[in-house]
C-alpha cells in the first residue's frame, strides 16, 4: 500500500502461517414467485458479524442455519426470521463446523466438522443440547444433501478433487456416482432426484441423479465463474453472477436469463444460495464490497495492526509498480516488509483523498504523511473477497499539465469529432486492458475502431464522475452512454510531450 515498502522487501524469504478467510455476510430477502415472475424485496444482513459467515440453509420456513465465526472458530448459528434473533447451536473445542443442514425427521442438524488436527468428517448435532456423533467415520466429506432419512448424497475429497458419493446409513452401503464434482447439492422439488455440479474438462454442467437407480441426466450448462445454484419450489433454477441473479426454467428455457440486479453497495460476489421450503425467502452470501475491504486495510495500516493489515490480502497477493513492475508476490513477503517498515517509521498516516470503485477494482488517491512530510500516490487494488493485487502510481514532477490534453480528447469524444479526438494521441499510442491485454496499437487502428464506434452511437456521451491527476497520468472515472445504455469504466491516461501515449482501461 505504501510505496516506500518496495525498498524494504527485497530478498525476503519467510513463512506466514496465518490463514485469512474472506470476510462474508449472510443475507435474507423476500422472494416473490407470483405471475410467473421472480422478484426480490427487503434485503437484510442477518449475520452482521466480522469475519466468515457462510453456507446458509433453511431449517424451516422461518429459521436459517449458517456457519459463523466467533472466538477464532466457526460454529453453527440459527437465525429466527420472525424474532430476528440468532442462537448458537455448537461450540466445539478444537474444531469448527461448516455446511449445516437439517436432518429430515429429526430435531437435529448435520454439519462438516474440521478439527484442529486436520480431521474432517460429517457429524450429527442435537439442536437442543449441541451433543454430536459422527455420521460417516471413513469419508472426508466436503458438502452433502439429505436424499431421505437414511440416504446422504455427499462430495468426498479424493486427492485434488471431489467425488459424488451416495451413502446409506442403514446398510452402510455406498457407491461413487461421479468423479470431479462441485459443491452445490440440492434435492429437486417434486421429484426423486438430486442435482449436482459436474466438472467435465473446461465445461461445468448441472446434472440430476436418481440415487436409487444411479441414472444421471444433464440439465443445463452452468454459467462460467459460478458455482452455486438453488431450486425454486416450482422447479426453476437460480444462480448468481457477481451482483446478478439469473434463472433457468427447465420446462421452457434454453438459456439463462437475468432477472435481478442488487443495487446495494455492500453486496458483491453473490454465492451459496438457499430458498425456504415454502418458497417465500431466499438467502445468499455476499463478499465484503471492494471499498470495505480496502478501507479496512487502510484503517489497520494506520493503527499499525500488522496482523489485521496482512489478513486483508490474499495469500498470493501481487504488489507492483504501475503497470507491470512486480515488487513482491505473497502475503508472507508483504507482512515481513511492513514489519520492517513499521520498525523504521515511528509516525505514519494515510488519508484517502479520492476513491474510484469500478467493479471489484478500487483506485485510491492517497496522501501519505511521514512525520512532517507529505507525498501523494495512487494505489490500485484488485479484490476478490480479499485484496489480490496492489499497484502503485507515484507522483512525479512534470513540465506540463496532462489534464489539458486529456480534457481536449474528452471534448472531441463527446462531439464525435474523430480528427480532433485522434489529434490528442501520439501516432504510436496503445490501448490496453488492466490485465495487460493490448487492445489497439497505433493511430490508424484507433481511427478505424473509433470511427465505427462514433458512427454507431448517435447518443454517445462520456461524463467524468471523478478525476485524479498524478505526475504525467490522469485517471478518469467515466460514465459512458451509448445506444441507450450507460456503464461505468475508468481510464488511466499516460501523457508525454503533450500527447496521450497510452491508455489503460478498467471496466
Amino acid at each position: 500500500m505504501k510505496h516506500i515498502y518496495a525498498v524494504l522487501i527485497t530478498n525476503i524469504l519467510c513463512c506466514f502461517n496465518s490463514i485469512a478467510q474472506q470476510s462474508t455476510e449472510v443475507y435474507l430477502a423476500d422472494l416473490n414467485l407470483s405471475n410467473d415472475s421472480l422478484k426480490i424485496n427487503n434485503v437484510i444482513n442477518i449475520s452482521n458479524n466480522e469475519g466468515y459467515d457462510n453456507q446458509p440453509s433453511f431449517f424451516s420456513d422461518n429459521k436459517i442455519l449458517f456457519a459463523s465465526t466467533r472466538n477464532n472458530q466457526t460454529d453453527i448459528a440459527l437465525y429466527d426470521i420472525n424474532d430476528k434473533t440468532t442462537t448458537w447451536l455448537s461450540n466445539t473445542p478444537n474444531g469448527s463446523e461448516y455446511s449445516p443442514l437439517k436432518i429430515p425427521g429429526k430435531e437435529a442438524i448435520s454439519a462438516v466438522r474440521l478439527d484442529d488436527d486436520g480431521l474432517q468428517r460429517l457429524y450429527e448435532y442435537d439442536i437442543k443440547t449441541g451433543e454430536s456423533n459422527i455420521l460417516l467415520p471413513d469419508l472426508k466429506v466436503g458438502y452433502h444433501v439429505w436424499y431421505s432419512n437414511d440416504i446422504i448424497v455427499c462430495t468426498v475429497l479424493i486427492e485434488d478433487r471431489m467425488d459424488l458419493v451416495v451413502y446409506n446409513l442403514k446398510t452402510h452401503a455406498s457407491y461413487t456416482a461421479q468423479k470431479n464434482v462441485g459443491r452445490s447439492l440440492h434435492k429437486i422439488p417434486s421429484s426423486d432426484l438430486i442435482s449436482f455440479i459436474s466438472k467435465e474438462g473446461d465445461s461445468t454442467y448441472i446434472k440430476s441423479l436418481n440415487p436409487n437407480t444411479k441414472e444421471t441426466e444433464q440439465i443445463i450448462t452452468l454459467i462460467e465463474n459460478t458455482q452455486d445454484i438453488c431450486w425454486t419450489v416450482d422447479g426453476n433454477i437460480i444462480t448468481a453472477l457477481n451482483e446478478y441473479l439469473l434463472v433457468f426454467k427447465p420446462n421452457s428455457d434454453t438459456i439463462w436469463k437475468s432477472f435481478f440486479e442488487f443495487q446495494k453497495t455492500d453486496i458483491h460476489g453473490i454465492s451459496r444460495l438457499a430458498i425456504s421450503p415454502n418458497g417465500k425467502f431466499i438467502s445468499f452470501v455476499s463478499k465484503d464490497a471492494p471499498e470495505l475491504i480496502v478501507q479496512k486495510q487502510v484503517e489497520s495500516f494506520n493503527a499499525r495492526d500488522l496482523e489485521a493489515f496482512a489478513n486483508c490480502y490474499s495469500e498470493d497477493v501481487v504488489v507492483r509498480n504501475f503497470s507491470k513492475d512486480t515488487i513482491s508476490v505473497g502475503r508472507a513477503q508483504l507482512k515481513k516488509g511492513y514489519e520492517a517498515f513499521y520498525q523504521k517509521t515511528p509516525s505514519i498516516e494515510v488519508k484517502v483523498s479520492s476513491r474510484i470503485v469500478i467493479g471489484s477494482t478500487v483506485i485510491d488517491q492517497e496522501v501519505v504523511s511521514i512525520g512532517d512530510k507529505q507525498n501523494q500516490q495512487v494505489a490500485i487494488y484488485e479484490t476478490d473477497g480479499l485484496i489480490k493485487s496492489m499497484t502503485f502510481i507515484r507522483d512525479k514532477k512534470t513540465t506540463f499539465d496532462p489534464e489539458i490534453i486529456v480534457q481536449k480528447q474528452l471534448d472531441a469524444y463527446n462531439n464525435r469529432d474523430i480528427d480532433g479526438f485522434l489529434a490528442t494521441y501520439s501516432k504510436q499510442a496503445k490501448l490496453y486492458s488492466y490485465s495487460g491485454e493490448l487492445r489497439t496499437a497505433g493511430i490508424d487502428a484507433m481511427r478505424a475502431g473509433y470511427t465505427e464506434f462514433f458512427n454507431s452511437a448517435p447518443d454517445l456521451h462520456c461524463e467524468i464522475l471523478n478525476r485524479i491527476v498524478i505526475g504525467n497520468k490522469v485517471i478518469d472515472e467515466e460514465s459512458i452512454t451509448a445506444n441507450g445504455k450507460t456503464f461505468k469504466a475508468a481510464a488511466i491516461y499516460e501523457v508525454e510531450n503533450n500527447e496521450i501515449v497510452k491508455v489503460t482501461f478498467v471496466n
